[in-house]
């Protein structure tokens, strides 16, 4: 079973050390660390966090969008013992540094257009519904009984890149029957050239046909220069002023 390990000194931030992509922000690993034990599957974001007790030598969980056909193993989570640079006595063995958090987990992330996932638990080699989720339901062709979670509606976050390819998608929110444009290293940075459509009333937006390369705009309204709030992604002109910057591969 693979293990992920957080350290942690007394009640500082913790320092992270992690093996997953989708395990490295603060907030995933706050989430963790504020879990009291295993319970039902949560949602966090754009992903789910399944947990059971590290009692157990393994546990995996399939999925009935993949047909149950594969099983993917929880992590067991160890933290840092409290505090980490305690003196050691002469002759004493050292100490092992982390002790047992008493969860195992998995993060799945969402898949696009699901409203319910459906899931198995494999425990100790044997195949079973989840004990922490009360949401249970069958096959009628099988008499499978499987876990469920229903998966609230999502709010689709606009981005530059959700255009066709070879182009950058604009989009800007702001009261209606107003003016916005957008500026960048693609025309000068004239601030007057492409004004963004409203539709609906106070949504604003452009489609930029652009070819491959590193983009740097930003969206003026009312006098206003406005980084795109759906864009984390920062940069610094010659001149010291920050942009917002998108890759066109």
């Amino acid at each position: 079973m693979k293990r992920i390990l957080i350290p942690f000194l007394c009640i500082i931030i913790p320092c992270i050390c992690v093996q997953a992509v989708d395990l490295e922000s603060y907030e995933f690993i706050d989430r963790l660390l504020s879990m009291p034990g295993p319970g039902a599957p949560e949602i966090f974001e754009d992903a789910v966090i399944f947990t059971a007790s590290s009692s157990h030598r393994r546990v995996g969980v399939a999925f009935g969008f993949e047909g149950f056909s594969r099983v993917h193993w929880f992590r067991k989570l160890l933290v840092s013992q409290d505090p980490l640079n305690a003196p050691i006595p002469p002759g004493k063995k050292v100490p092992d540094p982390y002790r047992d958090s008493g969860i195992l987990f998995y993060v799945l992330q969402l898949p696009k257009d699901l409203d319910e996932v459906d899931y198995r638990l494999v425990i100790d080699g044997l195949w079973t519904t989840d004990p922490a989720n009360p949401l249970i339901r069958s096959s009628g062709e099988t008499a499978l009984a499987y876990s469920y979670i229903r998966i609230p509606q999502r709010e689709t976050v606009p981005g530059p890149l959700q255009g066709p390819p070879g182009s950058l998608s604009f989009s800007f929110k702001g009261p209606p029957g107003e003016t916005v444009t957008v500026a960048g290293n693609f025309n000068n940075w004239d601030p007057f050239m492409y004004d963004l459509k409203e539709a609906p009333a106070g949504n604003y937006s452009l489609l930029l046909p652009l070819p491959p390369g590193t983009w740097q705009y930003v969206f003026f309204h009312r006098g206003e220069r406005l980084l795109d709030p759906y864009n984390p992604r920062r940069a610094y002109t010659k001149d010291g002023k920050t942009v917002s910057e998108i890759v066109i591969q």
